[in-house]
């Protein structure tokens, strides 16, 4: 995987946990994934299609969900509040529109946005592709990002890139 579209993805976390609730995100070292396995978790995910495709996952410890949207949304929301999915899911969405501003060049688009809320569920990535996890830390809690991403149009991208640099 890239690593310009793994910093796009954490400079897109910042960014909108930064002005969305005014929360700093320490990021750690981005590792090859490993299977999280089922968990106690909520997970946000936005897939991605056309010359990127793959996916892109918000995993927050319920706790940690829980607090994060009620600092977004302003009031106290538990995971089984009619809320609660939607705010989990416009969060994701920003964060993987944010990234796909970076991603000049290339056609990308991105999904609606997937909600798994509960213990024992698992999300299935894709194996023909690479993925990395990223620990992340605020004051909310910890939380993880997860990108699964390929460049399948980097080609078309490179050459059209060449013909207009001359």
């Amino acid at each position: 995987m890239d690593p310009p579209f793994i910093r796009s993805f954490i400079a897109s976390v910042r960014n909108v946990f930064s002005k969305m609730l005014q929360l700093d995100v320490a990021v750690g070292e981005p590792t090859p994934i490993v299977d999280l396995g089922p968990s106690d978790h909520v997970a946000g995910i936005i897939k991605f299609s056309g010359d990127l495709v793959g996916n892109f996952v918000l995993h927050f410890p319920v706790g940690t969900g829980e607090r994060i949207v009620s600092l977004f949304t302003g009031e106290a929301i538990t995971s089984d509040h009619d809320d609660f999915a939607d705010a989990i899911g416009e969060l994701v969405s920003m964060v993987a529109g944010s990234a796909k501003a970076d991603f000049k060049g290339r056609d990308v688009s991105i999904s609606c946005p997937s909600v798994v809320i509960g213990e024992g569920d698992h999300i299935e990535q894709p194996r023909d592709l690479p993925c990395v996890t990223i620990p992340c830390q605020s004051d909310y809690g910890e939380f993880i990002i997860e990108i699964c991403i390929q460049d399948r149009g980097a080609e078309s991208c490179t050459t059209a890139g060449s013909r207009n640099a001359a």
